[in-house]
């Protein structure tokens, strides 16, 4: 079956770059939940740059728990969750991303960038209109947070060389997914000379 008839979106006015679970336990390789991340990490890193050269938001997400009764049932579906505790070099935003002081990191329980934070309310303080979604992993929070995105009625692009998966099929039918039906799936090269032409 084809998918729907969609038509394209463009990134508004004001567009902040969301950057999922950037932490260690993501992009290491070596970590129980990490995946080979070096070429997302280097994509992300351009498009941080492009957003702070034209002084646009940027804010990050990370997987964190306090205690024992977070997201219980996620948790013990997935219990290499159980490392991403506060304040541990796991939840960490990776270095080479380091965070600015008025780039806030958002922490979070579930998938979605959305749940149960503040995301929502800082955007619209930033007078956002517009998402640029990045980070790890396509088929989990990427995704999540841009589905959500949608919902809170945001036009959301996704630059595919900026998002990574431990599934490579999972990976690419996600991003078919999201572009028929959530959002822009377009290079970090279009995305960049987006915001050189029109912002």
């Amino acid at each position: 079956m084809a998918d729907l008839a969609r038509q394209s979106q463009s990134l508004g006015t004001r567009p902040a770059l969301l950057l999922i679970d950037m932490i260690n336990a993501f992009t290491d390789a070596d970590s129980p939940l990490g995946s080979e991340s070096d070429a997302v990490v280097q994509a992300c890193v351009r498009l941080q740059e492009a957003f702070r050269a034209r002084d646009l938001p940027l804010c990050f997400t990370s997987v964190v728990y306090s205690n024992d009764g977070q997201a219980k049932v996620f948790r013990a579906r997935l219990p290499a969750l159980n490392m991403l505790i506060e304040g541990s070099a796991a939840t960490a935003v990776d270095e080479r991303l380091r965070p600015r002081a008025s780039e806030p990191v958002f922490a979070k329980q579930y998938a979605s960038a959305f749940f149960a934070t503040g995301l929502d309310q800082w955007l619209k303080d930033q007078s956002v209109d517009s998402l640029v979604v990045v980070g790890l992993t396509t088929s989990g929070c990427v995704r999540a947070s841009v589905v959500d995105g949608l919902q809170h009625d945001y036009v959301v692009c996704v630059p595919r060389e900026a998002v990574g998966d431990r599934n490579s099929d999972a990976h690419i039918a996600n991003l078919h997914d999201m572009h028929a039906k959530y959002a822009e799936v377009l290079s970090v090269d279009d995305v960049i000379r987006t915001l050189q032409g029109s912002l």
